[in-house]
Protein backbone atom coordinates (compact mmCIF):
# COMPACT_ATOMS: atom_id res chain seq x y z
CA UNK A 1 0.00 0.00 0.00
CA UNK A 2 1.55 3.59 -0.90
CA UNK A 3 2.25 5.80 2.16
CA UNK A 4 -0.64 8.54 0.26
CA UNK A 5 -2.88 5.57 1.55
CA UNK A 6 -1.62 5.49 4.63
CA UNK A 7 -2.08 9.76 5.20
CA UNK A 8 -5.49 9.55 4.22
CA UNK A 9 -6.56 7.01 6.82
CA UNK A 10 -4.42 8.86 9.59
CA UNK A 11 -6.08 11.94 8.45
CA UNK A 12 -9.59 10.80 7.85
CA UNK A 13 -9.73 9.13 11.49
CA UNK A 14 -7.82 12.15 13.09
CA UNK A 15 -10.04 14.87 11.79
CA UNK A 16 -13.10 12.49 12.54
CA UNK A 17 -11.77 12.11 15.88
CA UNK A 18 -10.74 15.80 16.99
CA UNK A 19 -14.77 17.38 17.29
CA UNK A 20 -15.35 14.59 19.98
CA UNK A 21 -12.46 16.06 22.20
CA UNK A 22 -12.64 19.55 20.82
CA UNK A 23 -16.26 20.02 22.21
CA UNK A 24 -17.27 19.43 25.47
CA UNK A 25 -19.71 17.52 26.96
CA UNK A 26 -21.59 17.87 29.96
CA UNK A 27 -20.57 17.86 33.50
CA UNK A 28 -23.72 16.89 34.93
CA UNK A 29 -24.80 13.31 35.27
CA UNK A 30 -27.36 11.75 32.99
CA UNK A 31 -30.75 11.38 34.89
CA UNK A 32 -31.63 8.62 32.70
CA UNK A 33 -28.65 5.82 31.13
CA UNK A 34 -29.28 2.56 29.69
CA UNK A 35 -26.30 0.96 29.58
CA UNK A 36 -27.16 -1.35 27.38
CA UNK A 37 -26.28 0.07 24.57
CA UNK A 38 -23.00 -0.20 25.14
CA UNK A 39 -23.52 -4.10 23.68
CA UNK A 40 -24.26 -1.96 20.46
CA UNK A 41 -20.38 -0.57 21.03
CA UNK A 42 -19.07 -3.77 21.11
CA UNK A 43 -20.63 -4.68 18.08
CA UNK A 44 -19.37 -1.47 16.98
CA UNK A 45 -15.85 -1.71 17.40
CA UNK A 46 -15.82 -5.41 16.48
CA UNK A 47 -16.95 -4.25 12.60
CA UNK A 48 -13.97 -1.83 13.41
CA UNK A 49 -11.82 -4.57 13.88
CA UNK A 50 -12.90 -6.77 11.17
CA UNK A 51 -11.55 -3.89 9.16
CA UNK A 52 -7.60 -4.17 9.88
CA UNK A 53 -7.72 -7.86 9.08
CA UNK A 54 -5.54 -9.52 6.17
CA UNK A 55 -2.54 -8.00 4.83
CA UNK A 56 -3.91 -4.49 4.29
CA UNK A 57 -0.18 -3.49 3.75
CA UNK A 58 0.60 -5.93 0.75
CA UNK A 59 -2.89 -4.42 -1.48
CA UNK A 60 -2.69 -2.45 -4.69
CA UNK A 61 -5.05 0.44 -4.28
CA UNK A 62 -6.55 1.70 -7.15
CA UNK A 63 -7.83 5.23 -7.90
CA UNK A 64 -11.19 4.65 -7.71
CA UNK A 65 -10.87 3.29 -4.05
CA UNK A 66 -8.87 6.17 -3.03
CA UNK A 67 -11.31 8.39 -4.35
CA UNK A 68 -13.94 6.91 -2.67
CA UNK A 69 -12.32 6.94 0.32
CA UNK A 70 -11.80 10.30 0.51
CA UNK A 71 -15.26 11.11 -0.19
CA UNK A 72 -16.52 8.69 2.09
CA UNK A 73 -13.97 10.10 4.98
CA UNK A 74 -14.50 13.94 4.07
CA UNK A 75 -18.62 12.88 4.92
CA UNK A 76 -17.90 11.67 8.17
CA UNK A 77 -15.31 14.40 9.22
CA UNK A 78 -18.22 16.63 8.16
CA UNK A 79 -21.22 15.19 10.16
CA UNK A 80 -19.06 14.83 13.03
CA UNK A 81 -18.39 18.30 13.23
CA UNK A 82 -21.55 19.58 12.88
CA UNK A 83 -23.09 16.97 14.84
CA UNK A 84 -20.94 17.69 18.28
CA UNK A 85 -21.82 21.64 17.31
CA UNK A 86 -25.59 20.81 17.11
CA UNK A 87 -25.28 18.50 20.27
CA UNK A 88 -23.63 20.81 21.91
CA UNK A 89 -23.41 19.58 25.89
CA UNK A 90 -26.05 16.74 25.17
CA UNK A 91 -23.61 14.87 24.04
CA UNK A 92 -22.71 12.12 25.82
CA UNK A 93 -20.80 8.44 25.44
CA UNK A 94 -23.63 6.54 26.91
CA UNK A 95 -27.26 6.61 25.89
CA UNK A 96 -28.58 9.12 28.45
CA UNK A 97 -30.63 12.12 28.93
CA UNK A 98 -29.76 15.38 30.80
CA UNK A 99 -32.34 16.65 33.19
CA UNK A 100 -32.84 19.82 30.54
CA UNK A 101 -32.14 17.48 27.64
CA UNK A 102 -34.00 19.26 24.54
CA UNK A 103 -34.42 17.36 20.70
CA UNK A 104 -31.99 18.74 18.37
CA UNK A 105 -33.52 18.77 15.22
CA UNK A 106 -30.88 21.62 13.69
CA UNK A 107 -27.77 20.87 11.45
CA UNK A 108 -27.19 17.98 10.48
CA UNK A 109 -30.28 16.27 12.49
CA UNK A 110 -32.69 17.61 10.01
CA UNK A 111 -30.90 14.93 7.82
CA UNK A 112 -30.95 11.64 9.92
CA UNK A 113 -31.98 11.66 13.60
CA UNK A 114 -28.20 9.67 14.29
CA UNK A 115 -25.67 11.58 11.97
CA UNK A 116 -22.99 10.80 14.72
CA UNK A 117 -23.77 6.83 14.01
CA UNK A 118 -23.87 8.08 10.16
CA UNK A 119 -20.20 9.78 10.47
CA UNK A 120 -19.09 6.47 11.95
CA UNK A 121 -20.59 4.59 8.74
CA UNK A 122 -18.77 6.52 6.37
CA UNK A 123 -15.20 6.45 8.35
CA UNK A 124 -15.73 2.63 8.70
CA UNK A 125 -16.51 2.63 4.62
CA UNK A 126 -13.61 5.26 3.95
CA UNK A 127 -10.98 2.76 5.70
CA UNK A 128 -12.75 -0.58 4.14
CA UNK A 129 -12.68 0.91 0.91
CA UNK A 130 -9.17 1.69 1.31
CA UNK A 131 -7.70 -1.41 3.09
CA UNK A 132 -10.20 -4.17 3.47
CA UNK A 133 -10.97 -7.30 0.62
CA UNK A 134 -14.66 -6.99 0.13
CA UNK A 135 -15.92 -10.35 1.89
CA UNK A 136 -14.26 -8.78 5.34
CA UNK A 137 -15.81 -5.32 4.31
CA UNK A 138 -19.08 -6.80 4.59
CA UNK A 139 -18.76 -8.79 7.41
CA UNK A 140 -17.27 -5.75 8.87
CA UNK A 141 -20.35 -4.10 7.99
CA UNK A 142 -22.70 -6.26 9.74
CA UNK A 143 -21.03 -6.07 12.81
CA UNK A 144 -21.29 -2.33 13.12
CA UNK A 145 -25.05 -1.91 11.75
CA UNK A 146 -26.03 -4.57 14.47
CA UNK A 147 -24.44 -2.52 16.98
CA UNK A 148 -25.33 0.50 15.88
CA UNK A 149 -29.03 -0.85 15.26
CA UNK A 150 -28.61 -1.59 19.40
CA UNK A 151 -27.84 2.02 19.86
CA UNK A 152 -30.19 3.68 17.67
CA UNK A 153 -33.38 1.94 19.10
CA UNK A 154 -32.06 2.33 22.76
CA UNK A 155 -31.51 5.89 22.45
CA UNK A 156 -34.82 6.13 20.47
CA UNK A 157 -36.85 5.04 23.40
CA UNK A 158 -35.38 7.12 25.75
CA UNK A 159 -36.43 10.54 23.74
CA UNK A 160 -39.81 8.61 22.90
CA UNK A 161 -39.89 8.37 26.16
CA UNK A 162 -38.90 12.04 26.88
CA UNK A 163 -40.58 13.73 24.30
CA UNK A 164 -43.32 11.78 23.17
CA UNK A 165 -45.66 12.65 20.28
CA UNK A 166 -43.02 15.56 19.18
CA UNK A 167 -39.96 12.57 19.01
CA UNK A 168 -42.81 10.34 17.01
CA UNK A 169 -43.12 13.23 14.69
CA UNK A 170 -39.48 13.72 14.35
CA UNK A 171 -39.00 9.70 13.51
CA UNK A 172 -41.56 9.49 11.06
CA UNK A 173 -39.86 12.32 9.29
CA UNK A 174 -36.34 11.51 9.10
CA UNK A 175 -34.39 8.30 8.93
CA UNK A 176 -32.11 6.95 11.38
CA UNK A 177 -28.84 7.10 10.15
CA UNK A 178 -29.12 6.90 6.35
CA UNK A 179 -30.28 9.18 4.61
CA UNK A 180 -33.61 8.39 2.62
CA UNK A 181 -33.86 5.00 4.01
CA UNK A 182 -36.89 4.45 5.83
Amino acid sequence: MPAYAYVILAAGWLLWLTPFFRFKRTAEPARQVDRRARWGMLLEGIGYAILWQGRFWERPVRKWQVALSILFFLLGVLLSWTATRALGRQWRLDAGLNSNHELVRSGPYQVVRHPIYTSMLCVLLGTGVLITPWWLLALSLIAFLAGTEIRARIEDRLLDARFGDRFRDYQRSVPAYVPFLR
